[in-house]
Parts: structure tokens; sequence; C-alpha cells
């Protein structure tokens, strides 16, 4: 009986001693896992994380429309200047809105409401 038993238990003694590792091995396995827990730290939690990439896209995302809202906005004012350096319409146009001003010959007719009236 011990014959079976002695023959039973060597091959799972020869597994066991497989697996087991020297003691070089045994910090090269550590140092090796602490590298990998080090870069998943960095991947999932530090500066270059795929959380930070997002909100840079999401931040490069808003720039882009705020640029085109600033582009239509100097196209619009490069239009004005040009009316403004070629025409004089446009010099007219802003008199006459902004200052108030008529020209000769013309009747300028101002109407004022009562403070009172609803119509």
């Amino acid at each position: 009986m011990s014959d079976t038993r002695a023959s039973k238990a060597s091959p799972l003694e020869g597994k066991r001693a497989a697996l087991k590792l020297s003691p070089a091995r045994q910090v090269v396995f550590a140092v090796l896992a602490l590298v990998f827990l080090g870069l998943q730290a960095r991947l999932w939690f530090g500066e270059g994380s795929v959380r930070h990439v997002a909100s840079l896209k999401d931040d490069v995302a808003e720039l882009k429309q705020a640029n085109a809202k600033l582009a239509e906005r100097n196209r619009l004012m490069a239009a004005d200047v040009k009316d403004l350096k070629q025409g004089t319409e446009a010099v007219e146009e802003i008199a006459r809105k902004d200052l108030g001003m008529i020209r000769k010959g013309e009747t300028f007719f101002l109407i004022l409401e009562q403070p009172g009236s609803t119509e």
C-alpha cells in the first residue's frame, strides 16, 4: 500500500517542484508584476490616461467650435472693412443709424409717444 501512495504522491510532488520558483526568479517575477501594475495605474489614472485623453478631446472640440464662431465674426468684420474702404454707402448708413445725420434737402420727423398711451 505504501507503494501506491508513493507512486501517487510523486507526480504531485513533481508538479509542486516545477511550480516552485528559485529566489532569483521570484525577484524577477515580483519586479515584472510591479512594473505591470505601475503601467496599468498610469494608463487609468495618471497624465495621459484614458480619462485625461477623453477630457482633452472634449476641450479640443469646444475650442474648435469657439474658433469657428470667431472665424465667422472675423469674416463679417473683414467684409465691413471692405465696404467702408470701397464705397460711401456703408459710411452713410452708419452715420444715419448711429449719429442721426440727414442729407441736405431731407426733412427729419421725430415721433414721440406719450408715456401713458398703450396703442
